[in-house]
């Protein structure tokens, strides 16, 4: 799945919001922990729950330097996932250069390189060379850090235009703009449980894996058949990497009204947030989010727990205390329904306050579940945005450091 991040304003958040006297002032740490329900009515037809680690600090997830400098200095790389999502290659929606087919029970390396002009060759074989040779300089460094052996599979361009997926190359099939080249190396199947515990074996600290908190739920979702687990490198500006480890899972989707329990879909009775976070106060770093895209209007018709005071800032709606636990809904109606749960100076929620009920709708909630300032305007969500804050390092704290 494309990581594609809305920026929310958090700096912006931390510093405006006003705190009484001797109270402890909220921070902003590069870790991250994130549970996120996504209700896709549009692409997928189905509610996809993840648990998702993340940060811009290798001291938090140790990924080798051999292997960052390697994919900073392929040309044109955007991501670097380890995966066994059955998903890993995309046969549906893509040209495969050579024809091949992916074996079942096959895990994945994929190396996605985003070169217009390479595309703009319109030429398969010359696309399929280049971008083999890129992948082989990195995949070496990538099996010695993370005890693989990936091999190499196949190289695959997406997307094409949908009425020429089939058809066989040619001059007039050219791929769409801003089209995706993947590398695919493929290594044996490794149940997620199992790979799971290899990947945070290796990148993480022990005062990560030891804090509990989101990780503890990553690890019970990563207990069942149906689940998947991904690691990814995204090679952000200045040399530097945003890394994420994710278990997800997925579910056919209910019709008529729903009522999203996410931790139901989590596998867990409680959600807790990591004893990392005990050296501050850090109320951004963990977040639960529900977010819904449908044809048609839906309205957040009712939910548990509290909802948090917030007011309207740049079209967008943030809270004005931190301290508190609750959710906010911004929009609460429409064809994309975006809400995050916050735990303010709390460390846990269970199910009596994480879920909410979405209903089709012609119209807003009678009550409408805005707290503070209404909003005069709904910010424009992108399908298949996944809310969250971009953290670039230099403003937020190296929480590894502080707890040595």
């Amino acid at each position: 799945m494309k990581n594609v991040l809305l920026l929310v304003l958090a700096l912006g958040i931390l510093v405006s919001v006003p705190a009484p006297a001797h109270a402890q002032q909220p921070e902003l740490a590069t870790y991250r922990e994130t549970a996120h329900v996504l209700v896709d009515k549009v692409l997928q037809n189905e509610t996809s729950a993840f648990v998702t680690l993340s940060t811009v600090s290798n001291l938090e997830m140790r990924v080798p330097t051999t292997v960052d400098d390697a994919i900073h200095n392929a040309q044109n790389v955007t991501a670097v996932s380890i995966t066994n999502s059955p998903q890993c290659v995309f046969a549906s929606t893509a040209f495969y250069v050579n024809g091949k087919a992916i074996t079942p029970g096959q895990s994945c390396v994929v190396i996605t390189i985003l070169d217009q002009s390479l595309i703009d060759t319109h030429n398969f074989s010359y696309i399929e060379n280049r971008s083999q040779a890129i992948g082989d300089s990195m995949i070496g460094k990538i099996n010695s850090a993370f005890g693989i052996s990936a091999q190499p599979f196949q190289v695959y361009v997406r997307p094409l235009p949908p009425h020429e997926v089939t058809a066989t190359p040619g001059p007039s099939r050219a791929p769409d703009a801003n089209a995706s080249i993947n590398v695919v190396y493929t290594f044996p199947y490794s149940k997620t449980s199992y790979l799971f515990d290899t990947l945070s074996s290796i990148l993480l600290p022990d005062q990560i894996r030891g804090g509990g908190g989101f990780f503890d739920a990553a690890k019970q979702m990563a207990t069942y058949n149906d689940s998947t687990t991904t690691f990814e490198i995204l090679p952000q500006f200045n040399n530097t990497s945003l890394y994420q480890l994710q278990v997800a899972r997925f579910y056919p989707l209910q019709n008529g009204s729903m009522t999203i329990k996410p931790l139901d879909l989590f596998g867990v009775s409680q959600l807790n947030r990591s004893s990392y976070f005990n050296v501050g106060f850090f109320p951004l770093n963990s977040l639960v989010e529900v977010s819904a895209v449908s044809h048609d209007t839906l309205a957040v018709t009712s939910h548990g727990g509290g909802l948090l005071p917030t007011e309207e800032r740049n079209g967008q709606k943030v809270p004005t205390d931190l301290t508190q636990a609750g959710w906010i809904f911004d929009p609460d109606f429409g064809k994309q329904i975006f809400s995050v749960y916050l735990f303010g100076k709390t460390t846990s929620v269970d199910d009596n306050s994480l879920w909410l009920t979405l209903s089709p709708s012609s119209q807003p909630p009678a009550n409408n579940t805005s707290a503070g300032s209404p909003t005069t305007a709904s910010p424009d969500y992108s399908v298949y945005i996944i809310i969250g804050i971009v953290i670039a390092g230099g403003g937020a704290i190296y929480l590894f450091t502080r707890r040595r």
